[in-house]
């Protein structure tokens, strides 16, 4: 049986040194008080504590804190135990002020990507955690199925089916850290396996093309016309990364006959799509469009997120992987990289209904965002047109030839973060692309968006 005291007072390094066990320890506590690294108020452990940590007799840990106590250096008053006495303590030298960076963003931002971080369900995520971790079986708490917990993937396999006729099946779904991590995993695996071309549409973001190539796949844009991406041209590539239900940047949906397009490419090559599902829940004037992934669950891998709908620090994406790809995709790390903790917590938010009650509160909210942001252009700017706002938590403002980049200039000068289209296109499209600002109409926090809908406005011509 322990010793009562082992589960008493706290933990103190020391290494006594000197002539003697008693002067050894007496110097050692006297440097660690005089150079601060034991801070006045710290209390020390009990002398039987500190003794038996190390391997001493407790007199000589008495003694020592006794000869302390006579200098001043230590107090010890009944009830409060044995504590370092109030005195000066030296300062380390001020190191010099770092020049002042400038931030990179300003007042009033409208970078997309984000959702109104003030609005994260705080409450209902805390009591989510609590009831998740009150229910946990011990051994959730191990290093566990590199596709992630199986509360999480059952639950997510539920809600994809019923939200997004996603063709579900726990067992293929992969939890890992976001769509980057996602599309990393899937990168390697695609490089692993001999391949070494992943066409992209020809507007997207550079840090994913960037990611994958440095996996050793080349990107390659496809062509785009008024009807959107054309996947009809198609030809050799290993892979495509599409986002058929809302494209982004500039917002539409995938046609039907270009949807059939890719599912026919992919039966006949052998390709596989990725289709980055990363706002699906987010539609106004439109009916939802369905997951491609339910046209060919054997070649279509589905990545889906929590950032737009939650928050991107939670760190949370998810993967149906076809059976291809599953072994290589676990075998490159899986689930791994995300937190217990948060994987529970989500099952038990999406099983609750908790999730459906915020996707829907945070849609009616996002929906009077853009009807403000559309009633202010119409009656400040009515020579821009919006465009790529039926879904989604962005818009496109389309602007007169010439005239994007004195936009986001101006836009600067009003201490807006926002970036022009051009900023979207892939290097190697052969695309002529519009003047246009990229909006995402969710990211300020409520009592900030009249002024940045006026501070916008000043912006454009």
């Amino acid at each position: 049986m322990a010793e009562p005291w082992a589960t008493f007072g706290i933990d103190l390094h020391l290494k006594p040194t000197g002539p003697g066990l008693r002067r050894g320890l007496t110097d050692a506590l006297r440097e660690a008080i005089r150079t601060g690294r034991l801070a006045p108020g710290t209390r020390l452990p009990s002398s039987r504590a500190l003794a038996a940590d190390l391997g001493i007799a407790r007199n000589t840990v008495a003694d020592a804190y006794a000869d302390l106590v006579a200098e001043g250096r230590l107090t010890a008053r009944q009830g409060s135990g044995t504590r370092v006495a109030e005195h000066p303590v030296p300062q380390r030298p001020a190191r010099p002020a770092a020049p002042r960076r400038t931030p990179g963003r300003l007042p009033y931002d409208l970078l997309p990507g984000s959702p109104d971080l003030a609005s994260f369900p705080r409450t209902e995520w805390l009591k989510a955690t609590r009831r998740a971790l009150t229910a946990a079986p011990n051994e959730a708490l191990g290093y566990g199925d590199p596709r992630g917990r199986p509360e999480l993937r059952a639950a997510l396999a539920e809600y994809l089916a019923r939200v997004r006729g996603v063709r579900a099946a726990p067992e293929r779904l992969v939890v890992c850290s976001g769509f980057a991590e996602g599309l990393r995993l899937i990168a390697e695996v695609l490089h692993a396996r001999g391949g070494r071309t992943l066409a992209v549409e020809p507007y997207g973001l550079d840090v994913h093309w960037d990611l994958v190539e440095r996996t050793g796949l080349r990107t390659t844009p496809l062509p785009y016309d008024d009807l959107g991406t054309r996947t009809d041209t198609l030809t050799d590539e290993d892979a495509v990364l599409l986002n058929p239900a809302h494209q982004f940047p500039l917002g539409g949906a995938l046609r039907p006959e270009r949807r059939a397009a890719v599912i026919d490419w992919a039966n006949r090559t052998g390709g596989f799509v990725l289709e980055d599902d990363y706002d699906g829940e987010f539609r106004y004037d439109r009916q939802p469009v369905g997951a491609l992934q339910d046209l060919h669950p054997d070649r279509v891998i589905y990545l889906g997120t929590a950032s737009k709908a939650l928050a991107p620090g939670l760190r949370l994406g998810w993967m149906m992987v076809p059976p291809a790809l599953l072994p290589g995709v676990l075998d490159h790390g899986g689930g791994r990289s995300v937190s217990l903790v948060e994987q529970l917590t989500l099952a038990e938010f999406l099983t609750s209904g908790a999730y459906d009650r915020h996707v829907r509160s945070a849609r009616l909210r996002y929906r009077r965002r853009r009807d403000a942001l559309v009633a202010a252009l119409a009656a400040r700017a009515p020579d821009v047109r919006v465009t790529g706002i039926a879904a989604g938590l962005h818009a496109v403002l389309r602007l007169p030839p010439g005239t994007e980049q004195s936009v986001v200039q101006a836009a600067t000068w009003q201490g807006l973060t926002v970036h022009g289209l051009s900023r979207y296109r892939h290097p190697a499209a052969e695309v002529t692309t519009p003047d246009a600002l990229v909006v995402g109409y969710a990211t300020p926090p409520d009592h900030a968006w009249s002024a940045t809908l006026e501070a916008l406005c000043r912006a454009l011509p």
